[in-house]
């Protein structure tokens, strides 16, 4: 690129591009021009200016994406979770410029963005891998991929695409002033490869059999239920009470359509996060509500809800509660959400904001993967953001859940793209995984997802709504559930390699790059 204020211009234009492919949007299309955008403002760059153009891209990318997390605790919040993912993406603009001049650069570029986005689904404090580029493919060619490699396999692909195009319009930016068929020709191989990785995409078929809800394995009926909160906000669960009770009520309307043969019976009742914000274990009208649904519809539910402990602490859980017996087996959540279910360095962070204190006590991790058997199906239980983690997720897979549930609160977050943004994650779960995946939220959206991706259902937010659907208790391994993290460990060894490579070659001397230093000068027109 020639001047810095048009390298910058390109990486704002890269990050809004990225931006604009993620939910509400979904122009899955445009997550190529990040890369893009990347590679060509960062070409022959040092690494020093390659930092802060990756910096202006994180920024244009994470601001308006995250605005969702300061929705009702300010801008503070939300402007340093952006500020800290945007440094993730300096550092990539860092690497992608040392890199730049290496042979086979949009390889090495396209690695080291899935080294970025592992990076940053680990840390600080567990990491947080919401904008990683798969889960924007939901509806693109490229979302079967991760069936294949996961999530990463997916980034890679969208970047690599990215990448190779940044290659073709570098080499025939470099023929300026040839004629326009020979700047066309010298762009033309890297732009050709481009094409073929989203073509790839689309020849590739899932790995299991049948992409509905029902084939693959024997249908269980699960109804998942949608009661409403009293308002949005985090003021939610000062009427802790209602939300229950809205969820117990559809339930027990459920019941009723079912005993009219209006509705078929379902073998279990999903309840999202936080239906039950008053412990029943210590509550006996909480537990007296939750008895009352159970019994109307005759099946087990999966009751989302806050228990005191231990000690001091709180635990989100899913609880097991069976008609008859009452509550039973449960999954405590394995990645409380920093800053929004515990307060690391507490002390330290109210320099900054008294709103830490909003958060008197700290949930505590679970230890045990989510799977529960309910009702004779054997589930994947995952609490809110762990649809995010690809551990978590594959955890469940590998225990044996034959369908994977998403019980999640969104309430705190308005009419924000959230839930939209969590939709798409569950999507990419369900074709990584070859499993219908359940989302069953307070607020909304609720969804049934089959096998491929496809939304069968969907609830509005703010809306109470009840689905009944009849799901395949699926019990193949995808590529991806075998492989785990190892695709993404590779591609992410890959783009570190080139790195170290770029810097030892740069003490050594000279680095090739995709210009021969030899090549010839366009020729000049009317010459032989």
């Amino acid at each position: 690129m020639g001047s810095a204020l048009v390298a910058a211009v390109v990486s704002v234009a890269g990050g809004l591009c990225l931006w604009l492919a993620f939910p509400p949007y979904g122009v899955w299309a445009l997550a190529a021009g990040g890369p893009l955008a990347l590679a060509l403002a960062t070409r022959g760059r040092s690494a020093g200016r390659g930092a802060v153009l990756g910096l202006l891209l994180g920024l244009a990318f994470m601001v308006p994406l995250l605005q969702w997390t300061g929705t009702f605790v300010g801008d503070l919040p939300w402007l340093a979770l952006s500020v800290l993912q945007a440094g993730f993406c300096a550092v990539l603009g860092a690497a992608t410029a040392l890199t730049s001049r290496l042979r086979w650069s949009p390889l090495w570029a396209a690695a080291l963005w899935v080294a970025m986005e592992a990076a940053r689904s680990r840390v600080p404090f567990g990491g947080f891998p919401w904008g990683r580029i798969g889960f924007s493919q939901a509806d693109g060619p490229l979302a079967s991929l991760a069936a294949y490699g996961g999530v990463a396999s997916v980034t890679f692909a969208v970047a690599l695409t990215g990448t190779l195009l940044a290659a073709g319009i570098a080499r025939a930016a470099r023929r300026r002033g040839a004629p326009v068929r020979l700047q066309l020709r010298a762009g033309a191989p890297p732009v050709v490869a481009a094409l073929l990785v989203p073509a790839a995409g689309t020849v590739l078929w899932l790995p299991l059999p049948g992409d509905s809800l029902t084939a693959g394995g024997r249908p269980a009926t699960i109804a998942v239920i949608q009661g409403d909160v009293p308002a949005a906000g985090l003021g939610f669960n000062e009427r802790r009470r209602a939300v229950l009770d809205n969820h117990a009520r559809q339930t027990v309307a459920l019941a009723g359509r079912v005993a009219t043969g209006a509705s078929p019976r379902p073998d279990l009742v999903v309840w999202p996060e936080n239906s039950s914000d008053i412990d029943p274990y210590r509550n006996a009208d909480a537990a007296a509500a939750i008895d009352t649904a159970a019994r109307a519809i005759a099946v087990p539910i999966l009751v989302g809800a806050v228990l005191d402990g231990p000690g001091e602490n709180l635990t989100n859980a899913g609880i097991v509660w069976d008609p008859e017996s009452g509550p039973g087996a449960r999954y405590a959540k394995r990645h409380p959400v920093p800053f929004g279910e515990y307060m690391p360095l507490r002390s330290f962070f109210r320099f900054f904001s008294d709103q830490v204190d909003l958060l008197r006590r700290d949930f505590v991790a679970g230890q045990r993967p989510g799977v529960l058997d309910i009702g004779g199906v054997r589930i994947g239980d995952v609490i809110c953001f762990e649809v995010a983690y690809d551990g978590l997720v594959s955890d469940v897979v590998e225990g044996g859940a034959s369908v994977l549930v998403v019980q999640t609160n969104n309430a705190t977050f308005g009419y924000t793209a959230e839930s939209e943004q969590q939709l798409a994650m569950s999507r990419l779960r369900a074709i990584e995984h070859g499993r219908s995946v359940l989302v069953a939220a307070t607020s909304g959206i609720s969804a049934v997802v089959a096998p491929d991706g496809t939304v069968v259902e969907r609830s509005e937010l703010f809306t109470p709504d009840v689905f009944v659907e009849p799901i395949a208790q699926r019990q193949g391994i995808t590529v991806a559930t075998r492989l785990g993290a190892v695709p993404e460990w590779a591609l992410a060894g890959v783009g570190l390699a080139a790195v170290l490579g770029a810097v030892l070659a740069r003490r050594s001397g000279p680095v090739r790059s995709f210009r021969r230093r030899t090549e010839p000068r366009p020729p000049v027109e009317g010459s032989r």
